[in-house]
């Protein structure tokens, strides 16, 4: 079971040595989804490991937990009387056209209008799949996407790979480093057990694959601060991800929002980004300002369909890559199911943000020896061709979830208690642990 774990070692530079997986079973799929978890999850410890071996001349063994890891894949956060919000849009969802499917994502209210622009109002999926049948999958992806939404039409492995964008994410690296030529020569403020400590997170990512990066990096020490815009919510998900972190709101639209955003990335250490490829250029942060207002910064990125090839600057999320690329096609037929048929949790999403945890600290032990920052950049298609070309994982079913799993700290959130299940990586005498709950988004001030 080293496949991919030796993949992504190899990616981010690491020691292609062995980490014990412990326990057995696997997620249901077509694909060896808990294998993509566990590697991942070992890949972002690993980093951490080596970091620590790098300042204290000490490697501190580790491992990760088949089970908790898969569970983790879905949600760590087990609510104590109360529920957290729905995770979808009530018209979200895949559709039958007149030639095949699509997906269309509407969970973002704008994401739903653009939608409704080009099909009508709905007022519930079934008004939706009446409209959508009328048209051809390539039309209405087309025309969604024009109008500023998200759809993705289904296709197979075989399609994606000849597909201009598939051909342009698939030539992509895993991880796409770069040196920065800036210098800035910081200490290591950390100890073994939190060797993040001292280290200032700028955070500007939203569902899923950012928060779940930034939520591992806080679980080492770092300080993180997420930033979201006045009005953005993703009720659905931020009491899982929005652990340890402090969250506030600024729009950098207005001139004093955008002073206080450059006088954040000004000092910071790290920043993590989602946007689309050309979001942060639009708002005058691209690549050059960013160095310039923030030398020796560590940078890294993610978007849903690579960074070159001709949707580069498209909107996507896990479900539709996952459409696009021949997983969705490959899980249908893996069922031998009438529909589309997904992985059994977002693992594109995951497996990319413990990717983007695992860079950040590789790029941080690169900072601490040269004293140059560097960026990172990644992205859910790739990912997905690395989990697609792993092929079938092992098919023996994972023992259920038993209340021994949970961790026996009660957590505070603004929802209400809250448990969450023992955490999947091991690392001697580095443990994870958050100090902050979950918090609601624009819940602290914008300031370090």
């Amino acid at each position: 079971m080293t496949d991919l774990l030796t993949s992504m070692q190899a990616a981010l530079g690491l020691p292609t040595t062995p980490i014990p997986f412990i326990g057995d079973g696997a997620l249901p799929s077509a694909f060896a989804v808990t294998e993509l978890a566990c590697a991942s999850i070992a890949a972002a410890g690993q980093a951490s490991t080596e970091l620590i071996h790098q300042q204290t001349g000490r490697r501190p063994p580790l491992e990760v937990d088949r089970r908790l890891a898969s569970f983790w894949f879905s949600t760590s956060l087990r609510p104590i009387g109360w529920s957290v919000p729905p995770m979808w849009d009530p018209v979200a969802g895949d559709y039958a056209t007149a030639d095949g499917w699509i997906r269309l994502h509407t969970n973002a209210p704008h994401h739903r209008i653009a939608a409704e622009k080009v099909l009508g109002t709905c007022i519930d999926r079934a008004d939706m799949a009446s409209k959508v049948v009328l048209w051809n999958k390539a039309e209405l992806e087309q025309a969604v996407v024009d109008a500023g939404g998200c759809a993705a039409q289904m296709r197979s492995w075989q399609a994606w790979q000849a597909h201009p964008q598939g051909l342009a994410v698939n030539a992509e690296p895993l991880v796409q480093f770069s040196e920065s030529a800036d210098e800035q020569h910081k200490p290591w403020l950390g100890s073994v057990a939190q060797p993040l400590a001292g280290l200032k997170v700028l955070d500007l990512t939203r569902v899923l694959a950012g928060p779940i990066a930034s939520r591992f990096l806080a679980g080492l020490g770092a300080d993180v601060l997420r930033i979201d815009p006045p009005t953005w919510n993703e009720p659905g998900v931020v009491p899982e991800v929005t652990l340890g972190k402090r969250c506030a709101r600024l729009d950098l639209h207005q001139s004093n929002d955008r002073a206080a955003f450059e006088a954040l990335l000004n000092n910071a250490d790290i920043l993590l980004h989602g946007y689309r490829a050309d979001a942060l250029e639009r708002l005058g942060y691209g690549v050059e300002q960013r160095r310039q207002m923030a030398p020796g910064l560590i940078d890294v990125s993610l978007n849903a369909y690579g960074w070159s090839g001709p949707w580069q600057n498209r909107r996507g999320f896990d479900s539709l890559v996952q459409m696009s690329s021949g997983i969705a096609e490959a899980g249908m037929a893996w069922q031998q199911a009438a529909k589309p048929t997904p992985l059994p949790v977002q693992a594109l999403d995951h497996g990319t943000g413990y990717l983007m945890a695992a860079s950040a600290i590789v790029l941080l032990s690169r900072r601490l020896e040269s004293g140059r920052g560097g960026s990172a950049r990644l992205s859910l298609a790739r990912t997905a061709k690395l989990l697609i070309e792993r092929g079938a994982g092992d098919s023996t079913p994972l023992r259920a979830e038993a209340h021994e799993d949970q961790g026996l700290v009660v957590e505070q959130t603004p929802w209400g208690p809250a448990h969450r299940l023992q955490v999947p990586l091991k690392i001697t005498g580095t443990p994870l642990q958050w100090t902050l709950p979950a918090a609601e988004l624009g819940a602290h001030r914008p300031q370090w």
